[in-house]
């Protein structure tokens, strides 16, 4: 695939994941944007929460690619990675871990206490929140080196 029409999916389905995750919490019908004609769907969990799992399908094999080309490349003498690949990674190995762990609670045979999941469920959201302050310092950065330039 083409490196920008990777990057344009990669974009898209990371705001589709957020738009989704952000709807399975009640915010859209509590602060009126789901009344929006056109954005009532957004109230609806079911919608959202298949929504989301199928993203996420789409995230981590996007994630798994992105690994397996940079292994690659780097067994063939090409660039070192940068400390910001390594915060990417981490970043998103936490995301994909908790998601898969709040995935398999909802399978028979997974018993997690309560207070497991509420861990799990602030993890996967403070984790998400951060990488959105990370991309949020690499565009910035990006915008301060094509300045320069």
């Amino acid at each position: 695939m083409n490196p920008k029409t990777q990057t344009m999916v990669q974009r898209t389905v990371f705001f589709m994941l957020l738009l989704s995750g952000f709807a399975q919490m009640p915010i859209f019908k509590r602060y009126y944007i789901a009344d929006i004609p056109g954005f009532g769907w957004l109230a609806d969990f079911a919608v959202t929460h298949v929504m989301h799992y199928g993203f996420a399908i789409v995230f981590s094999f996007s994630v798994f690619d992105r690994l397996t080309r940079s292994v690659l490349e780097q067994r063939q003498g090409g660039e070192k990675p940068w400390l910001g690949d390594g915060a990417y990674a981490v970043l998103v190995g936490g995301i994909l871990v908790s998601g898969v762990l709040l995935v398999a609670r909802n399978f028979i045979g997974y018993r997690f206490s309560p207070g497991f999941i509420t861990l799990l469920d602030i993890v996967h959201l403070g984790l998400v929140m951060v990488f959105l302050v990370f991309l949020s310092g690499r565009v910035i950065a990006r915008r301060i080196r094509s300045w320069k330039r």
